[in-house]
């Protein structure tokens, strides 16, 4: 008898999950930003939410919910209902990097949060001040290497992109150069134009406009294939370096026991959004590369993550440098 009501409460637990997803979405959704708006990271959001709010036919309102890294936007999502109407956008800094820099981290990226889907990615270009006598990698770690002790590097802050991909990027190359943290992207870069810092570390998203402006020099795309929109711009494999190879990449994430059709849903509508031709001319020209493929799958944002705790923390972990 009991295994029987078990069965039937078990049963209707279904049915209800199932009209659940089959209604599902409602009412408008939203999609939690956790950095300020105006950034990379932000414009991409927006970009995706209303073209899978299209697909979707019900709005997505876009939250910027800024500070600690990403963390209390993060929060947030985590506090929702796991019914899909909360969505995260994550990055490799919160779901990597801010396990590394948080003693403490209030929320576990793998056990907390289910991902929807990759969203875009972006390569990291180590870019520098106009006059500093370099111009490929090669020849940066040679100047860097005689001159490391004068040299220091900016970065939006500890646990930013910018800050990682440095990080990663001189343990690859057994170089220790003093990091200036500022606060947010913007600062840094002005410091960079003006020969405050010496380098920097940045997405195309943010790096690759100063560039081709001319007020910054970039010394290399830190990966193995030219960058399509600036071809001009050497690789680090050109320049010897094969294995330093960095991207940063964004995606979409819901609480954990979000019912799998509404996950299901949801990557529906953020493949749609990923083909939307708005959206693939507005991404393309400012560096992002938009997933394709296998990259579409949930599984990919879990493989991306778990590579990273993998290899990059323990490497973040050694720079002894913390957020609280």
């Amino acid at each position: 008898m009991i295994s029987r009501t078990l069965a039937a409460i078990f049963a209707v637990g279904l049915n209800i999950s199932a009209a659940t997803a089959q209604e599902f979405p409602e009412r408008q959704l939203t999609l939690i930003v956790p950095f300020p708006a105006g950034g990379p990271s932000d414009a991409l959001g927006r970009a995706v939410a209303q073209a899978m709010a299209a697909h979707l036919k019900q709005s997505i309102i876009v939250e910027n919910v800024g500070g600690a890294s990403g963390t209390i936007g993060l929060t947030k999502l985590l506090k929702a209902p796991a019914d899909g109407y909360s969505l995260g956008f994550g990055t490799i800094g919160t779901h990597v990097a801010n396990v590394a820099f948080y003693k403490r981290l209030p929320y576990d990226p793998t056990a907390d949060f289910e991902p929807v889907g990759l969203a875009g990615m972006a390569s990291t270009l180590l870019v520098a001040k106009s006059d500093l006598p370099a111009s490929n990698l090669h020849e940066f770690v040679t100047y860097a290497r005689a001159n490391r002790d004068k040299l220091t590097y900016g970065s939006a802050g500890v646990g930013s992109i910018s800050h990682y991909a440095c990080v990663l990027l001189l343990s690859n190359l057994k170089l220790n150069i003093t990091h200036v943290p500022y606060r947010g992207v913007a600062p840094a870069m002005n410091d960079l134009m003006g020969g405050h810092v010496d380098f920097m570390c940045d997405q195309t998203t943010t790096a690759l406009p100063q560039v081709l402006g001319g007020t910054i020099k970039a010394i290399a795309a830190l990966s193995d294939q030219p960058l399509p929109q600036a071809p001009q711009i050497s690789t680090a494999a050109a320049a010897g370096f094969p294995g330093v190879k960095l991207r940063s990449w964004n995606a979409i994430f819901v609480r954990r026991g979000t019912p799998v059709p509404v996950r299901q849903k949801l990557n529906d509508a953020l493949r749609a959004a990923l083909a939307d031709p708005d959206v693939v001319r507005q991404m393309t020209a400012v560096g992002v590369e938009l997933p394709r493929g296998a990259d579409l799958e949930p599984g990919a944002v879990s493989a991306l993550i778990a590579e990273g705790l993998e290899h990059d923390v323990p490497v973040l972990r050694a720079k002894g440098e913390y957020l609280d």
